[in-house]
């Protein structure tokens, strides 16, 4: 009776096998910056894409669906969003998006936080959102912590990628946090990236392990840290900002072994965190907001550094963003930057992506702006924000040896109309149903014969 117990339970437990199946006949988008494809196939065998394009056969033994009248494209890749950080926004003691009072910055790890069962990951997948990076908000401090890459799939085991990146901000509200202004947040972060300098050249890093809750694979653990700063030993210049952890969790960063997120969005914000990769050299920076990136564009592309902005940011809602406009990003891009549509976290929902890259392909052809074509719009979506989360060519595009995520799409998927009809991520089709979904058949057809009558008036 045990082993037939433990045998149920471990049949329970087990995730979703992948399926071997061929999209044929299909509108197809690569999510590479290219056109879609008319009639093109698309076939996922272990979990992966085996081929996609047009002349495709279908291979033999795999289930086939008709995609006539259908779009394909690769899952979403939503990048800086807040999923599986909250369940009610309101609710503090179920917000875990930003630690205010804790002792700790910098070495604030989001992975062991994020709840795979929160509503708005479900919402999310059913919106098409295969794949994010999450990320913490500011608390106390310009250093938010670090974030997460996760997948969307209906399994506990959502995290990719433990400490896939460091977030500090350095405009607006980071100076509000580092004591009333722009110079002391330069300040403060310039001692911490020196201290944790100092720090990794004092001994042989060894191996730190990561959080139970990640996964075998890819969690960060390849990160190496001092063990006497995560004991809390060793010499300190000072302890301005950090603790000994948190000192500890930015080595990584200023070895260029973890990608640093920098909060910047006017112009000369951005062309001071450019010019931190002078004095650190090895500095993997990526941008975040840029609301006046377009103003600098040309030393952002020569800096080679990579951009997440807001596709709809244009209007002058702070000092530091009055040259919003949405034709940033299509300036940028033209300028030569890699530039992906994120931020999505708050109200901004991930499954809002699809609506804002499909206004940057609108804001194109208005006389004077500058926006995306459709298979640059995709990709801002899909490729390119995997590209800067470190999944270059593994996911948010159809071909071989990426990941099996796919999404059949009822219409364009860049119109408003449109939505999916089947979401599969790695290969496993995905339910698509949550709270939303539940509450909106409900009363959909509600019988309105079992309510009280209503009130005269």
């Amino acid at each position: 009776m045990k082993r037939w117990l433990l045998l149920a339970t471990a049949l329970v437990a087990a995730p979703a096998l992948a399926q071997d199946f061929a999209i044929t006949n299909a509108t197809v988008a690569l999510g590479d910056g290219s056109a879609p494809i008319e009639g093109g196939t698309v076939v996922v065998q272990g979990g992966r894409i085996v081929a996609a394009g047009i002349g495709i056969a279908a291979p033999a033994g795999v289930t086939v669906i008709d995609g006539a009248g259908k779009w394909v494209t690769p899952g979403l890749f939503a990048t800086v969003t807040d999923l599986g950080l909250w369940d009610s926004q309101g609710v503090e003691e179920s917000n875990d998006t930003s630690a205010s009072k804790s002792p700790f910055n910098a070495a604030l790890d989001v992975a062991p936080a994020i709840n795979p069962d929160a509503q708005p990951i479900k919402i999310a997948r059913e919106g098409g959102v295969t794949r994010a990076s999450v990320s913490p908000d500011n608390g106390a401090s310009i250093f938010a912590g670090q974030g997460a890459l996760i997948d969307l799939g209906a399994d506990p085991r959502v995290i990719t990628r433990a400490r896939a990146f460091q977030f500090v901000n350095l405009g607006e509200s980071g100076g509000k946090l580092a004591g009333g202004s722009r110079a002391a947040a330069q300040a403060l972060f310039r001692n911490a990236l020196r201290e944790a300098r100092d720090f990794g050249g004092r001994s042989r890093p060894t191996m730190a392990k990561g959080s139970a809750s990640a996964t075998p694979a890819n969690t960060g653990d390849d990160i190496p840290v001092d063990p006497r700063l995560l004991a809390g030993g060793g010499e300190r210049a000072s302890d301005v900002l950090l603790t000994h952890f948190d000192a500890a969790a930015l080595v990584p960063v200023v070895d260029g072994r973890q990608p640093l997120y920098v909060a910047v969005e006017r112009a000369a914000d951005i062309r001071s965190a450019l010019a931190l990769k002078r004095e650190f050299p090895k500095l993997d920076m990526v941008l975040v907001g840029a609301t006046e990136g377009w103003l600098v564009a040309p030393d952002i592309a020569a800096a080679r550094v990579p951009v997440i902005a807001m596709a709809l940011n244009d209007l002058p809602a702070q000092f530091e963003k009055l040259a919003a406009t949405q034709s940033n990003i299509g300036r940028m891009k033209a300028a030569g930057v890699k530039v992906a549509i994120g931020m999505f976290g708050g109200d901004n929902q991930p499954r809002y992506a699809p609506q804002e890259a499909g206004n940057l392909v609108a804001v194109g052809k208005l006389p004077g702006a500058s926006g995306l074509t459709w298979g640059e719009a995709l990709a801002a979506i899909t490729s390119i924000p995997a590209e800067i989360s470190g999944m270059g060519g593994k996911a948010g595009v159809l071909k071989a040896g990426a990941v099996g995520d796919v999404v059949i799409w009822d219409g364009d998927p860049l119109e408003l109309s449109s939505a999916p009809m089947k979401v599969f991520i790695d290969g496993v089709e995905q339910p698509l149903d949550n709270h939303q979904s539940r509450l909106k058949q409900r009363y959909r057809d509600l019988d309105t014969s079992v309510l009280p009558k209503a009130y005269d008036w």
